[in-house]
C-alpha cells in the first residue's frame, strides 16, 4: 500500500469484539484503512489529526489512535473522545474493563504512564524510563489480568498491574549489560511447556526470551541479529511442532530464529507443495539480484558520459543521541539500510569519544584549533557491509554546543547527509518525579518581564527531557537528576519568575549563567537573587568521595600486580595471600583495561571539584583561581576530610 510516497506507520489486527480478529487495520500519515484476509480494501478514513498518526489499536467499533500529543477515538468512524497530553506520546495500548470498556494506557516521554477513560485522565502511573512500547501479558503472570509489560528508551522492561482505581508495579528489569532500548514485545510459548514466554528485541539487535517462574522474570537465552530490530513475533512458521521467533530489522530483512535443534531437522518435513514455491522464490530472488547487477552496470557506463546528470541518491538515517544513566555517557547510533562507508565527527566544545565493543570502525582524530570553536574533528572508517555505527559519547556540564554528524553511505554517486545533536549545558541531568526534600539545597530566583513559554523554552535549551510543548497551567514545575553525582535539581516557574534548587551549587551556577546570557539576546531584564547552604559543599564532595576513591584505589592495585605476578610464579600454593591479593591476581587483565582509561576519569572527577570550588566562592564575589594548583596538591595527596577543610578556610 503506497499513497504520495507515505509509508506504513502502523499494522493493527481486528474485528467484532469477541471473534477472531482477522481484519487489517493499518495507518499512512493521517489516514486509516482497512482490509480482509483476502486484500479486499472495505474502510478508508481520513481523520482529523493534523500530523502522522504514530499508534492505534482497534476494539470492536472503536478506532483509538494517537499522534505526537493528541489521542482520539472514534466510535464507527466517528470523532468521540479526545486527550491532549502535556509530553510526546510514544505508543498506546487498550487495557479491558469490565463489559466492553477500554481504558487506554499512553506510555509518554515524560517517564509517566497515563491511563484514561472517555476523555479524561484517571491516573499517571511513573515508570523508571521513558516508556518506548506497551504489551499486555496476562497469560500465567501470577498477577491476574490486565497486566501491561513497558519497555524503555534506555532498556529497561518492567511490569504493571493497571486497572480503573491506581496502578500496582510488580517487576522491573534493569539493563545491567547496557543493552539497547525496547523496540518491540511479544509473548508466545517458545519451549512448547504451556506457558507463554516474554520476548523482547532491543534496537541494538538483541532478541531475549523470559519466562515467568513464580511471578518474576528469568532469562532463557539471548540471540543479537546485529541490525536494529523494528518488530518481532513468534508462531510455527518453518516447522508445524517448534516454535518460530520472528524479526523485521531496519535494513529491511526478516530473520526467523527457531527454538528446533539443528540436528533434528529432517528434510522431508516441507511438503512437495512448499518445496515449489520456495524454489520458485528463489528463482525469483536471483532473477531480482540479476536485474539489479545488470541496472548498476548500466549506471557505471553512463555515468563516464559528458550528457550524464548525477542525481542525488536519497537515503534514510536511523539516528539516536540518548543518556545512558548507567555509566553518565551518551550513545550515538547511526544506521541506514546500505553499507556505510565513513563517518565524520564534528563538534564546537570539548567531548570525548570512547570505545563500544562492538563496533569494529577504524577511529582516526584530525588536529583542530579551539580558537575557532572545533575541539573534534573524527572520522570513522567502516568495514565492508557495516549498516550501523555505535559511538559512546562523554560531555562535561556546563560546556555547550553543537554535535555534527556527516554520514556517507557506500554508494555511487558520492553523497553525504548531515546530522546534528545539541549537547545542553546540564547534559547529565534526565527527568525523575521524586526527589529527596532532606538534602541541603542552593536556591536561585529570577524574575522578569518574560512569557511561560519564554522561560519554558530556557529551561528546555538548558536540561535536556523538557517537553518541547508548554504544558498547560500557570505554574509548572519539574524535577530532574544527575547520572553521574546523583544530585538533584528541581524547577518551579511561571510567568514572571522561576525559582532552581539544587544541592550542587555548580548546577545553579550554570543555570544562572545560561539563561542570564539568553534573557539578554532577548533584551529581557532579570532580577537575580539565591541562597546558599554551605551544607551543600561538603554533601557533594562526599557524593564524588566513592567514585574518586574507586579510581585511586584501581591505582594502587594495578601497582600490585607485577609483584604478586612474579610471587606467582616463584610460588605454587598462594593460600598464604589475602582474599584482596587473590582477587588482583585473578582480575589482573580487568584491572589494567580499566587503568587505561583512568586518566580520563581522574581528569573529569577533578574537574568536578575545581568546578564546585570556583563556583562556591563566586557567589561570594571572590575569585579564587589562583588557589586552584593549591587544589590540586590537596587532591593529589587525597583524604576526604582535608578536601572538605581546604573548601571552608582557603578563601579565608
Amino acid at each position: 500500500y503506497q499513497r504520495r510516497v507515505r509509508g506504513v506507520e502502523r499494522l493493527e489486527l481486528g474485528g467484532a469484539v469477541g471473534s477472531l480478529q482477522e481484519k487489517i487495520f493499518i495507518s499512512s500519515g493521517s489516514e486509516v484503512r482497512g482490509f480482509t484476509k483476502r486484500g479486499k480494501q472495505f474502510l478508508m478514513f481520513e481523520t482529523n489529526l493534523s500530523d502522522t498518526i504514530k499508534s492505534m489499536f482497534i476494539s470492536g467499533p472503536d478506532l483509538h489512535i494517537t499522534g505526537q500529543y493528541i489521542y482520539n477515538m472514534y466510535h464507527n468512524c466517528q470523532d468521540t473522545h479526545f486527550y491532549l497530553s502535556c509530553d510526546k506520546i510514544n505508543d498506546m495500548i487498550g487495557i479491558p474493563g469490565s463489559g466492553k470498556e477500554i481504558f487506554p494506557v499512553l506510555g509518554c516521554q515524560d517517564r509517566v504512564l497515563r491511563v484514561l477513560c472517555g476523555s479524561e485522565l484517571l491516573y499517571e502511573a511513573e515508570v523508571p524510563g521513558a516508556p518506548e512500547t506497551l504489551a499486555l501479558f496476562d497469560v500465567m503472570s501470577g498477577f491476574g489480568h490486565n497486566n501491561l509489560i513497558y519497555g524503555t528508551k534506555d532498556g529497561i522492561i518492567g511490569l504493571c498491574t493497571v486497572n480503573k482505581d491506581n496502578p500496582c508495579h510488580r517487576w522491573e528489569i534493569a539493563n545491567s549489560n547496557n543493552l539497547g532500548g525496547i523496540t518491540a514485545i511479544d509473548t508466545y510459548d517458545v519451549n512448547n511447556d504451556g506457558v507463554s514466554e516474554l520476548i523482547i528485541a532491543r534496537d541494538d539487535g538483541t532478541v531475549e526470551v523470559y519466562s515467568i517462574t513464580e511471578g518474576q522474570p528469568k532469562l532463557i537465552t539471548s540471540k543479537n541479529v546485529s541490525e536494529s530490530i523494528t518488530s518481532i513475533g513468534a508462531g510455527l512458521i518453518t516447522s508445524p511442532a517448534h516454535p518460530d521467533v520472528v524479526v523485521s530489522t531496519y535494513p529491511g530483512h526478516v530473520i526467523s530464529l527457531t527454538s528446533e535443534v539443528k540436528s533434528h531437522v529432517a528434510q522431508n518435513v516441507i511438503s512437495p507443495s512448499a518445496r515449489t514455491k520456495l524454489d520458485d522464490l528463489k528463482k525469483d530472488i536471483e532473477d531480482l539480484k540479476r536485474q539489479v547487477l545488470a541496472e548498476r552496470e548500466k549506471y557505471q557506463k553512463s555515468a563516464g558520459s559528458d550528457s550524464a546528470i548525477s542525481a542525488v541518491v536519497k537515503f534514510h538515517v536511523n539516528d539516536k543521541f540518548t543518556l545512558n544513566p548507567v555509566d553518565a555517557n551518551y550513545l550515538l547510533s547511526i544506521e541506514i539500510q546500505m553499507p556505510i562507508e565513513n563517518v565524520l565527527l564534528q563538534c564546537d566544545v570539548p567531548i570525548d569519544l570512547l570505545d563500544v565493543e562492538r563496533n569494529s570502525a577504524v577511529v582516526s582524530h584530525s588536529a583542530c584549533d579551539p580558537e575557532d570553536k572545533n575541539y573534534l574533528l573524527a572520522t570513522y572508517r567502516c568495514q565492508a557491509n557495516t549498516t550501523r555505527l555505535d559511538v559512546k559519547v562523554r560531555s562535561i556540564e556546563g560546556q555547550y554546543g553543537t554535535l555534527q554528524v556527516y554520514i556517507t553511505p557506500r554508494i555511487q554517486p558520492k553523497t553525504c547527509q548531515l546530522r546534528q545533536y545539541q549537547i545542553k549545558p546540564l547534559s547529565l541531568h534526565r527527568r525523575t518525579h521524586i526527589i529527596d526534600g532532606e538534602r541541603p539545597m542552593n536556591t536561585l530566583k529570577l524574575s522578569g518581564s518574560f512569557s511561560l513559554g519564554e522561560v519554558h523554552s530556557w529551561i528546555g535549551y538548558c536540561i535536556p527531557e523538557v517537553p518541547d510543548k508548554c504544558p498547560s497551567g500557570e505554574s509548572i514545575t519539574m524535577f530532574f537528576q544527575s547520572t553521574f553525582l546523583d544530585t538533584q535539581l528541581e524547577c518551579n516557574y511561571k510567568q514572571g519568575a522561576v525559582e532552581f534548587k539544587s544541592d550542587n551549587i555548580s548546577t545553579i551556577s550554570i543555570l544562572k549563567d545560561v539563561i542570564t546570557k539568553l534573557a539578554t539576546q532577548k533584551k529581557i531584564a532579570l532580577n537575580i537573587t539565591y541562597e546558599l547552604c554551605e551544607d551543600s559543599i561538603p554533601h557533594s564532595l562526599r557524593l564524588i568521595h566513592p567514585k574518586l576513591d574507586e579510581q585511586l584505589l584501581l591505582a594502587k592495585k594495578v601497582q600490585l600486580i607485577d609483584a604478586l605476578k612474579e610471587l606467582s610464579m616463584h610460588e605454587p600454593n598462594l593460600d598464604f595471600l589475602s582474599p584482596e591479593y587473590k582477587d588482583i591476581i585473578q582480575n589482573a587483565e580487568k584491572l589494567q583495561a580499566a587503568f587505561k582509561l583512568q586518566p580520563c576519569h581522574l581528569e573529569r572527577l577533578y574537574g568536578m571539584i575545581t568546578d564546585l570550588y570556583i563556583d562556591k566562592f563566586k557567589f561570594k564575589g571572590l575569585n579564587v583561581k589562583s588557589k586552584v594548583p593549591m587544589l590540586l596538591e590537596v587532591l593529589d595527596n587525597y583524604e576526604l576530610e582535608t578536601l572538605i577543610d581546604f573548601f571552608e578556610i582557603s578563601a579565608v
